[in-house]
């Protein structure tokens, strides 16, 4: 699984609207963000306006649990349906070890053209990868909701976000 961030735009933007509500210097506003944080609902208001765009490869059965995300989240992906016919698999299109025998048949069905029985018995393991569209506050609430679950993929996810975005300190979730 590979998470890179490619671009955050809307920090400045976001503390101004943040000051307007406080009648501050927006200079005093990364103090007020912090202290309204812990807070949540619509006290974080503010974090909608910063943006942040990922380019994510993960597997299917990663996916699938993201999707479960819409509010304030764009995907655009490699169409399988597009993508999958255009050259063989090889086993570093699985994140996990895929027999021999498996990517073979499969190389055997797209050779043969078929497209939808090569989608029906792909891995849940083959990597696909996503641009992926939000804004910090649906990203903190992701954070929020995966940082303790077992699936190991989304702490590789919420690793990565917080180690590459410009202002984790607004995406940490502490209990």
């Amino acid at each position: 699984m590979k998470v890179q961030v490619m671009r955050e735009m809307g920090y400045e933007e976001a503390l101004l609207g943040l000051s307007l509500s406080y009648n501050q210097p927006v200079e005093n506003m990364p103090a007020v963000a912090m202290k309204l944080l812990p807070k949540g609902g619509s006290e974080t208001k503010f974090l909608e306006s910063i943006n942040i765009w990922l380019d994510i490869t993960a597997p299917r059965f990663w996916w699938q649990q993201m999707d479960t995300y819409r509010a304030g989240i764009s995907k655009q992906s490699e169409s399988t349906m597009h993508t999958l016919l255009k050259r063989p698999l090889t086993a570093s299109d699985f994140t996990a070890l895929v027999q021999p025998a498996v990517i073979e048949l499969l190389n055997q069905m797209i050779e043969d053209k078929d497209w939808s029985t090569v989608k029906e018995n792909l891995p849940e393991g083959f990597l696909q990868r996503r641009v992926v569209a939000m804004n910090y506050k649906a990203l903190r609430h992701i954070i929020d909701q995966r940082k303790d679950h077992r699936l190991a993929e989304w702490r590789v996810f919420i690793d990565a976000v917080l180690e590459q975005a410009e202002h984790p300190e607004f995406l940490e979730v502490t209990t």
